[in-house]
């Protein structure tokens, strides 16, 4: 993993009228920052994800070109680098590890950015699947700082049914008894396994599995992808870890920040920031018809659906196709 670094927030005030103590921001930066402190562009992560996760689109003359941007990627809290459970001292350790917004992570970079780097400027804020949640939330909270964002495979507001699929694949990690309300001795496996599992059918679409393009993966067959694949990668991750940013995710709602009482067209209508929406053509968490609801209340929004059976993958780096696809709407938009 490329090397990052620790903001210290302090006691840091949560949407839940908890404060954790001692709180940090890890994160790690691509490029220089110019002397007008205004080339900046904040990438924060996904769910499970770290700043690794995004160096495919980071770097000389890719499309967040290193060589006039500097990048800044922020890590979700609960993900393992960040303040999360695994790595929080008591009282607020491992399964009491308080209830995380989109909010508050998008204030806590709210504070490295301003208070750390003294950015004067965003050109972007752009993020995929829970960094889309963070994208919204840049432009909405701090409109005459961000200049552009870029929303990809991801929404504004969770579904009633991407929040449905979420429950599923919970449940099946907590029905593990070895779970023990959090306090386990051992990790999960067995309800990991199932978490895996769950998760498999959702991620890809009906096409990519018809396709049989888990062999381009270097899968020989679907059971093999399942459990080298899906199973290896869950069982690499913290139970603990995984909840918090599960109930991130469960929770996510722009329209929760102060002033818009829940009125999510309200909210959208309010971010004055130039737009690009970027659906995955065969996402099931976040199919393209909601976000295009979603544009069409941005005031300035432009609707690029990236083409593909790779349903939520579709920006994750996978894919070539996609990845070209996703690399010129970025391009195009901090062009314009």
């Amino acid at each position: 993993m490329t090397p990052h670094q620790l903001f210290e927030l302090g006691a840091f005030a949560l949407d839940s009228g908890l404060t954790l103590p001692k709180a940090r921001l890890a994160y790690a930066t691509y490029g220089t920052l110019n002397a007008a402190r205004d080339n900046v562009i904040v990438f924060p992560t996904w769910f499970t994800g770290t700043h690794s996760d995004l160096e495919w689109l980071i770097g000389d003359d890719r499309p967040l070109d290193t060589r006039k941007y500097f990048v800044i990627a922020p890590s979700l809290f609960g993900n393992g680098l960040s303040s999360s459970p695994s790595n929080t001292p008591a009282p607020f350790d491992r399964g009491r590890f308080p209830a995380i917004s989109i909010q508050d992570n998008v204030r806590a970079q709210h504070r490295l950015l301003t208070e750390h780097f003294g950015v004067t400027r965003i050109q972007l804020a752009i993020g995929g699947s829970m960094g889309a949640f963070q994208a919204y939330q840049w432009g909405l909270a701090y409109p005459r700082l961000v200049e552009r964002i870029a929303p990809c495979c991801g929404a504004a507001r969770v579904s009633p049914h991407c929040y449905v699929f979420l429950a599923g694949a919970k449940a099946a990690l907590l029905a593990d008894p070895a779970f023990r309300g959090g306090d386990y001795d051992k990790p999960p496996e067995t309800g990991m396994h199932a978490m895996a599992r769950v998760w498999a059918g959702w991620a890809l679409s009906q096409a990519f599995y018809r396709e049989g393009l888990y062999r381009r993966m270097g899968f020989a067959d679907v059971d093999r992808f399942l459990v080298d694949f899906w199973e290896a990668f869950w069982l690499r991750l913290d139970a603990n870890n995984l909840l918090t940013q599960l109930h991130t995710w469960q929770t996510a709602d722009i329209a929760k920040t102060p002033g818009f009482d829940g009125d999510l067209d309200r909210a959208l209508r309010a971010i004055r920031a130039k737009a690009m929406l970027s659906p995955g053509e065969t996402d099931l968490y976040f199919p393209p018809t909601d976000m295009a609801w979603e544009a069409a209340r941005l005031p300035n929004a432009e609707l690029r659906p990236i083409p593909g059976p790779w349903g939520h993958l579709s920006e994750a780096g996978i894919d070539p196709a996609c990845n070209e696809f996703l690399g010129n709407s970025i391009r195009a938009l901090l062009a314009n």
